[in-house]
């Protein structure tokens, strides 16, 4: 599986959510995304962060009901739940005020806003837990060709730092000298850098001597048209990014993310021109991957015609306060990015060892 296609059916996820602040959908979307890492994670350690982001999301939304307790909500209600005490600010803090009512409308409008960045927060998880890093970015186009090969570099090296700083703290314990502290982080920490300066100089000397860094000579023109539209599309995929996830931009959001996707894809290949390689067993982009990637795009675009057509079942009001409706054809969409879970090819996962045999009873004379 193309780690590409993870990444485009967790970003397809992520816009679903966007869309919406009904607490079914949302906890939906969050249910399909845990499914799929529940079925597809391997054993490998990038792909433990998921439950960190679950941890994440959890902690945001605990934050913004805080907030919301604490410092109030810009929603009036009327089904008062506790008073608290009110500290009194000076007059040029109008509008803001610390203690006093806290609502049920309030504490639910604080409730549906974080749940909305908590699902961002678990797609995007989903996405690094099943995404491998080194295979995407060996993906890299040939324009970030250097800073793929920086991020590879980093990942590859913070193992060894890690394991160099366990290595002398334990060595320091057996010779009865301390490791903890402002003593023992100096004397744990040089021979760290020490080791890491070292093994950096190595690596430098040993891709240089590989043709490391090399680029192929361009005319001026192109390296300045490769810039304005690098740039310029970038920008445009911004701009159109931020109009999909606005209610406001739904009328430019789309083609102005199609022209800087497609303005920054024509910088990326004419900047490939500098820096020509090759890749060892490159990812293909099958038909799986094509059903992965297609599934979050068709969750993606069918929220964003459902909150065109029935805003008011994708994000309910809490004033009066009801309970919100689960909007049929929404979570039959949501249901969509389910597909994975069956298309998608299943992990390898490391066996585990075999028990050892119990020893034979020896035989009494």
């Amino acid at each position: 599986m193309h780690p590409g296609a993870w990444w485009i059916w967790a970003l397809g996820l992520g816009t679903a959510a966007s869309r919406t602040t009904n607490p079914l959908l949302l906890a939906l979307l969050m249910a399909v995304a845990g499914f799929v890492v529940a079925t597809h994670r391997t054993d490998a350690p990038w792909a433990r962060s998921y439950t960190a982001f679950v941890k994440l999301a959890a902690a945001v939304l605990l934050i913004r009901l805080a907030f919301a307790v604490f410092l109030g909500s810009p929603i009036p209600g009327t089904h008062v739940i506790v008073t608290l005490p009110e500290i009194p600010l000076p007059h040029w803090a109008q509008g803001v005020r610390i203690g006093g009512r806290v609502t049920a409308e309030g504490l639910l409008f604080a409730l549906y806003d974080g749940l909305k960045l908590a699902a961002l927060l678990v797609c995007v998880g989903a996405a690094n837990a099943l995404a491998n890093p080194a295979r995407l970015l060996k993906s890299l186009p040939g324009a970030l060709y250097e800073a793929g090969v920086a991020v590879v570099v980093a990942l590859t090296f913070a193992p060894h730092l890690i394991a160099d700083v366990q290595r002398l703290r334990a060595a320091r314990r057996l010779r009865g000298r301390p490791d903890r502290g402002l003593r023992g982080l100096l004397h744990v920490g040089l021979p760290v850098l020490e080791g890491a300066l070292e093994r950096s100089v190595a690596l430098a000397a040993a891709m240089d001597a590989r043709g490391y860094g090399r680029t192929a000579e361009v005319p001026a023109a192109v390296r300045r048209t490769t810039g304005a539209l690098t740039l310029g599309g970038l920008l445009g995929v911004c701009a159109g990014t931020y109009g999909l996830l606005t209610a406001a931009g739904d009328s430019y959001g789309l083609p102005v993310l199609l022209a800087g996707l497609g303005a920054a894809l024509g910088g990326l290949w004419l900047g490939g021109r500098r820096s020509p390689r090759t890749r060892y067993r490159p990812d293909r982009w099958g038909a799986r991957a094509w059903l992965v990637a297609g599934s979050g795009i068709a969750v993606a675009a069918l929220m964003i015609l459902a909150a065109s057509q029935d805003p008011a079942g994708l994000r309910p009001g809490v004033v009066p306060l009801v309970a919100p409706d689960l909007p049929l054809r929404p979570a039959a969409a949501i249901l969509l990015g389910l597909l994975p879970a069956f298309t998608a090819p299943a992990p390898r996962r490391t066996p585990a060892p075999a028990p050892a045999p119990a020893p034979a009873p020896e035989e009494s004379s």
